[in-house]
C-alpha cells in the first residue's frame, strides 16, 4: 500500500468517525437542548427574526452604517452566507437524495430546524465575547469565546478550533471550490465550442488565475471590502438560482404531492420509495439528510460567527437572529429548491451511487435543454466564489488567533495562490480530507455552546423582557 493510500484510508477511517452517527447525533443533539433551554427560541420569534434582519433590508430609514473596523449586519449575514451557500447546495443535495433517498430531505429540514437554534447562539456568543485586534477591527468567532468565555484555561481549545479552521480553509474553503468552479465552466465551454475539447488545463488554468486576483484584490480592502462584495453577489447568485430553480417547479408542480408523499415516506421507510434491493435504510436516510443539512448551513461547525462577529449591531441578540434567517436561506430555500428540481423534474436517480452535478444538469436539463451546463455552470461558479471569498476571511482570523496580525498578509498570499493550486488538479483526497477537518471543527465549538449556554439564555431573558414584553404591551 503506497502512502497515498494508506493517508486515504486513516482519514476515510477518521471521516466514518467524525460524520458517523455518534457526531451527528452529538450536533443535532446540541440543537435540540440549545432549542429546550432557549424556551424555542426560534420558532416562538421566527417572524420577528425574518423581520428584524431580512425584513429591514426593504424598509426605508433602516439602513445601518458600519463604523471603523466593522461591517453592517446585513453585510455580515451576506459574509456568512456567501461561505454556507456554496457547491453542497447544488451537488451536496444530489448525493443526499441518491445516497439515502427522497426521504433524506425531511431528516435535512429537519436538521435546520433545531440548527436555526444553534447558529442563534453561535452568532450571539460571537458578539458577546469579540475583541478588537491591533488594526482596529473586530475579530471573533469560537476561538475567542472559548478563550473570553471559558476563561484563559480553556485557550487550547480555542487554539485547537484555530489550527483546524486555518487548515481547512485550504480545503474545504478554496481549492475544492475553485475545483468545482473550473470543471463546471470548463463542461460548459467545451459542451457549448466543441473546438475546445483538448484545452481544458488551459481553461483551468486561466479561471484559477481570474479567481485568485479577485480574491486578492477583496481581501486587500479588508472586512469592509469583502462584506461590500458579499453584499452585492450573494443575493445576485441567489435570486439567479431561485428563479432558474422556481420555473422547472412550477412547469411540473403537478409532481408536487407525489414529490412531498416521497419525501415523508422516505423518510421512515426508504425501501418503500427506492426499492428494497439497494439497502437504504432509515438510519441511511437520516444520516445523508442531517449530514448535508449541517454541511450545508454549517449550523454547529463554527465559522459563520467569525463573519458575524465584526458588525455593527445593537448587542448580540439582535445579531444572533441573523443566524436564524442564515439557516433558514441556506437550507429551508436554496437546499429545498434543489431538491425540488431534482425530484420533480422526473429525471432518473442512479440510488446506490453518488452522481454529483451530472444529476443537477440532467434535471435542469428537462427545461433548458443543452443550455443546463450554463444555469448550473453559473450558479456554481458564483455559490463556489462567494464561498472562497469567505472562508478566506476565516482562515486569515484563526491564523490571527494563532500568530497575531502579522500573519494576516502571508496566510492571505499562501491562501490566493492556492486558488490557482486547486483549479488545476485532481481533488479528491484533498476533498476528503478538508471535510473530515471541517467536523473535527465542531467538537471544540459545540463543547463551548454547551457550557456558555446558560450566558446565551441570560441574554435571550434580557432581550425578551425588554422587546417583546414592550410589544405586548403595545
Amino acid at each position: 500500500m503506497s502512502l497515498f493510500d494508506k493517508i486515504a484510508a486513516i482519514n476515510s477511517t477518521i471521516n466514518g468517525i467524525v460524520w458517523g452517527i455518534p457526531m451527528l447525533i452529538l450536533i443535532v443533539g446540541t440543537g435540540i437542548y440549545l432549542t429546550i433551554k432557549m424556551d424555542w427560541f426560534q420558532f416562538r420569534h421566527f417572524g420577528y427574526a425574518l423581520k428584524n434582519t431580512i425584513g429591514k433590508v426593504f424598509k426605508k430609514g433602516e439602513k445601518v452604517e458600519a463604523g471603523e473596523g466593522a461591517i453592517t449586519p446585513i453585510q455580515a449575514v451576506t459574509t456568512a452566507l456567501a461561505a454556507t451557500v456554496g457547491t453542497g447546495n447544488i451537488v451536496g443535495v444530489t448525493g443526499a437524495i441518491a445516497l439515502g433517498g427522497p426521504g433524506a430531505v425531511f431528516w435535512m429540514e429537519l436538521s435546520a430546524l433545531v440548527g436555526m437554534c444553534t447558529k442563534f447562539c453561535e452568532v450571539t456568543l460571537s458578539i458577546k465575547y469579540r475583541e478588537r485586534n491591533e488594526k482596529g477591527d473586530w475579530i471573533g468567532g469560537p476561538m475567542y469565546y472559548i478563550k473570553n468565555g471559558l476563561g484563559k484555561k480553556w485557550a487550547w481549545l480555542g487554539s485547537v478550533f484555530a489550527v483546524l479552521g486555518a487548515l481547512c480553509a485550504f480545503g474545504i474553503g478554496n481549492m475544492t471550490q475553485i475545483n468545482s468552479i473550473a470543471t463546471s465552466i470548463t463542461s460548459a465551454v467545451t459542451t457549448v465550442v466543441p473546438s475546445t475539447i483538448g484545452s481544458e488545463g488551459i481553461i483551468c488554468l486561466i479561471i484559477g488565475i481570474v479567481m485568485a486576483v479577485i480574491c486578492a484584490l477583496t481581501y486587500l480592502g479588508g472586512i469592509k471590502r469583502i462584506g461590500a462584495v458579499t453584499e452585492k453577489l450573494v443575493p445576485v447568485m441567489a435570486i439567479i438560482y431561485i428563479v432558474s430553480a422556481l420555473i422547472l417547479i412550477f412547469i411540473n408542480i403537478g409532481r408536487f404531492p407525489e414529490v412531498i408523499r416521497q419525501v415523508f415516506v422516505g423518510a421512515f421507510n426508504p425501501s418503500a420509495i427506492v426499492g428494497g434491493a439497494l439497502g437504504i435504510t432509515l438510519i441511511e436516510a437520516a444520516k445523508r439528510g442531517v449530514s448535508r443539512g449541517v454541511f450545508s448551513n454549517e449550523a454547529g461547525l463554527g465559522s459563520a460567527p467569525i463573519a458575524h462577529a465584526a458588525a455593527e449591531t445593537p448587542g448580540p441578540v439582535d445579531q444572533g437572529l441573523y443566524g436564524i434567517f442564515e439557516v433558514f436561506a441556506d437550507t429551508t430555500v436554496i437546499c429545498t429548491m434543489t431538491a425540488l428540481v431534482i425530484l420533480m423534474s422526473g429525471t432518473p436517480i442512479p440510488y446506490g451511487e453518488n452522481p454529483g452535478v451530472a444529476l443537477t444538469n440532467a434535471a435542469f436539463s428537462m427545461v433548458y435543454g443543452p443550455g443546463a451546463t450554463i444555469v448550473v455552470a453559473i450558479g456554481i461558479s458564483l455559490f463556489a466564489a462567494s464561498t472562497i471569498l469567505s472562508w478566506g476571511l476565516y482562515g486569515t482570523r484563526c491564523a490571527e488567533f494563532l500568530f497575531g496580525t502579522k500573519a494576516i498578509k502571508p496566510y492571505q498570499i499562501i491562501f490566493c495562490l492556492m486558488v490557482i493550486v486547486g483549479a488545476t488538479m485532481n481533488l479528491g483526497l484533498a476533498w476528503d480530507i478538508a471535510d473530515t477537518l471541517n467536523a473535527l471543527m465542531a467538537i471544540p465549538n459545540l463543547i463551548a455552546l454547551l457550557a456558555l449556554s446558560p450566558v446565551v439564555y441570560k441574554l435571550v431573558r434580557e432581550y425578551s423582557a425588554e422587546h417583546f414584553n414592550r410589544d405586548l404591551k403595545a
